[in-house]
């Protein structure tokens, strides 16, 4: 009888515990082919800060450190006066066309995702085109069970595919020119 109990208790410990657990993490990847030498197309994105002159969605950005392990960049998203974003560059290496930065600080608004890291990586495919890949992984903003639905995993997975969507799109024209 104490078996069928404590197998009892335990069983419902264990079903509670599935339920309780909190945010999963979260990954996206996207990658364009270029028309371009990976070059050229890393020329367009290396310095740290440059972000503003590719993407559309930066209206400026304020460097800090350079390209530095350790340097900052403040995005100001839309326009000048626009929510702001701070990450940290975290690796560069212009031998293999790559660099990895983390947001230390955001507007929920415009990217509800905490914990995000990602990396930026240029590969040649031949002597005249290349790739781009970004890639992340990243939290919702949300910690806890049932977030509201602007700080969910939906609306973070929209809005870091929407900010890469338009970013590469945009490096892909700018660079094919």
């Amino acid at each position: 009888m104490r078996l069928r109990i404590l197998t009892f208790f335990l069983c419902t410990l264990a079903s509670s515990l599935v339920f309780a657990h909190g945010p999963s993490r979260q990954k996206v990847t996207q990658t364009i082919e270029i028309n371009a030498p990976a070059a050229k197309v890393w020329a367009l994105i290396a310095d740290f800060c440059a972000i503003s002159q590719w993407h559309p969605a930066i209206a400026a950005c304020t460097p800090e450190g350079g390209n530095a392990v350790g340097a900052k960049r403040t995005l100001r998203v839309a326009k000048a006066d626009g929510p702001e974003i701070v990450e940290e560059l975290q690796a560069w290496d212009p031998t293999t066309m790559m660099y990895r930065y983390k947001i230390i600080k955001t507007d929920n608004a415009v990217m509800p995702v905490t914990t995000y890291s990602a990396f930026l990586t240029v590969t040649t495919l031949t002597e005249k085109t290349s790739s781009v890949e970004w890639r992340s992984g990243f939290y919702r903003a949300y910690p806890k069970n049932n977030p509201p639905p602007e700080l969910n995993d939906e609306a973070a997975l929209k809005a870091v595919n929407a900010v890469y969507q338009q970013g590469l799109e945009n490096l892909k024209k700018l660079a094919e020119q």
